[in-house]
């Protein structure tokens, strides 16, 4: 566990997820990237809990997703009654797990605002939140900012009428609707709203 918490965490948080993982002793597994989600938590009784991360993240994403799960962990442990997934239980545990490392020792300044602001209320995933993951994927080497190769771009840096790939789609972006953008499939014709923040594939009309 040691030396792969040391791999995937920013070198300020190590101790303190190491520090968790001895007192909860839960099954831990760096995963392949998942298009769905960046973390999992599991109950299996008679078992211990399983915890999943996605091994492609980098250090401040993986150490959030990290304390995401953990979160649900002793949401699992310490109620009687199940709770909502992502519910008031939920957030008052993740709130208190991210304190220790809510500082410029752990996170980058440009990541450290956004989170403090998605703290606050904290959302199923950090994906939901527009600024936070954008202030993230400024360290992820895929992201364009950080590979000039990189033919990614965020569908909210498309002008209106750009086409772009996305999932083996095709579309024509359209109109933002606050943290969404209308896009049309160009060979259905079908309406889909896409994450302003999403990272697409920028195609010549």
């Amino acid at each position: 566990m040691q030396h792969i918490l040391q791999r995937h965490v920013p070198v300020a948080a190590f101790g303190y997820c190491q520090s968790l993982w001895d007192k909860y002793q839960f099954d831990f597994v760096v995963t392949r990237p998942r298009r769905s989600k960046f973390g999992d938590f599991r109950a299996q009784p008679p078992l211990r809990e399983k915890i999943t991360v996605n091994g492609n993240l980098n250090p401040y994403n993986f150490l959030i997703t990290y304390l995401h799960e953990i979160a649900h962990l002793e949401v699992y442990r310490g109620y009687k009654r199940k709770q909502p997934a992502h519910g008031a239980a939920w957030k008052k545990h993740f709130q208190q797990l991210l304190v220790p490392v809510m500082n410029e020792s752990t996170f980058p300044a440009t990541v450290l605002q956004p989170l403090l602001n998605y703290a606050r209320d904290p959302k199923y995933s950090t994906a939901a939140d527009a600024a936070l993951m954008t202030a993230l994927r400024a360290f992820d080497p895929a992201f364009v900012s950080n590979n000039p190769q990189s033919d990614l771009v965020e569908v909210s840096a498309l002008a209106e009428g750009d086409v772009f790939k996305l999932n083996q789609k095709v579309f024509v972006r359209g109109t933002l609707r606050r943290t969404r953008v209308v896009c049309t499939e160009k060979r259905t014709q079908r309406l889909y709203t896409v994450a302003a923040h999403a990272l697409v594939e920028k195609l010549e009309k």
